[in-house]
């Protein structure tokens, strides 16, 4: 493979959908929120993303069957209030180097552009690195208009430091393309997968989207997920300390 591939599986006709991005971050708040999304509103998957730039790895899971890195992309037609489209983005990791980062986002916005996006929504955490009693969520957006939107849901205002990976780079890229987006960020210890921050960014982002999802199976969705991620941290963290510089935490703060 020397490029990403994006496997089509439905051919899916979209009115102005709204583009959710939710790949594996801090406290995997993100994905926890995509996965239970894409579970309680019956998201259907309409394509599958292979790229060289994941990983050099396979899971092996139960009954010794393995299980590749990959990206997925669902939608879901006519929800909530506005009877909105949505095109929810989740897998098993993000790109690992600077390049495949840039190369995998370019390429899936090309791929979903052409669909009618023409806004982003990103989810991700902010590690505290300590407990957190309640968590907050922090937003960041593209245009002022939507940080008052933020902020009308009790959305925080983000402080300036980097937001890094996907989360930060679908809304830097999507901006030059004329899209806007918004950031959600919830607060999390950022050493276990986090359900209470997972649910948090879920309040805040049903409102936004004028959507009703239960939380109900919050907890239960981060033990099932615990074990595969904290092998998949393992493993990407033996392979990124070879290759990727370490970064100062205190300029980079926020991760997607």
């Amino acid at each position: 493979m020397k490029k990403t591939e994006i496997k089509i599986i439905e051919e899916v006709s979209l009115d102005n959908p709204i583009f959710i991005e939710a790949l594996p971050g801090i406290g995997h708040v993100g994905k926890l929120v995509a996965d239970h999304l894409i579970d309680e509103l019956e998201a259907v998957k309409f394509a599958e993303i292979y790229s060289p730039y994941f990983p050099p790895q396979v899971f092996i899971g139960e009954g010794g069957i393995i299980e590749n890195m990959y990206n997925e992309l669902y939608y879901l037609k006519s929800q909530g209030e506005d009877k909105r489209d949505f095109i929810i983005l989740v897998g098993n990791t993000q790109g690992l180097s600077t390049e495949g980062q840039y190369s995998l986002c370019g390429d899936i916005l090309d791929f979903v552009e052409p669909l009618g996006v023409k806004e982003i929504f990103t989810l991700g955490g902010v590690p505290t690195g300590q407990p957190v009693e309640n968590s907050r969520v922090f937003g960041a957006a593209t245009d002022s208009e939507k940080i008052k939107i933020l902020e009308e849901v009790g959305v925080e205002r983000a402080s300036e430091h980097g937001i890094i990976g996907a989360s930060g780079l679908f809304l830097g890229l999507g901006q030059l393309r004329g899209m806007s987006g918004i950031c959600l960020m919830g607060e999390t210890p950022g050493y276990f997968i986090d359900a209470e921050s997972a649910e948090a960014i879920l309040l805040k982002l049903s409102k936004l989207l004028k959507i009703e999802v239960s939380t109900d199976e919050l907890e239960k969705r981060a033990e099932e997920t615990k074990s595969m991620i904290l092998k998949a941290q393992r493993m990407e963290q033996e392979v990124m300390s070879r290759q990727i510089p370490q970064q100062d935490g205190d300029d980079l703060r926020y991760i997607g």
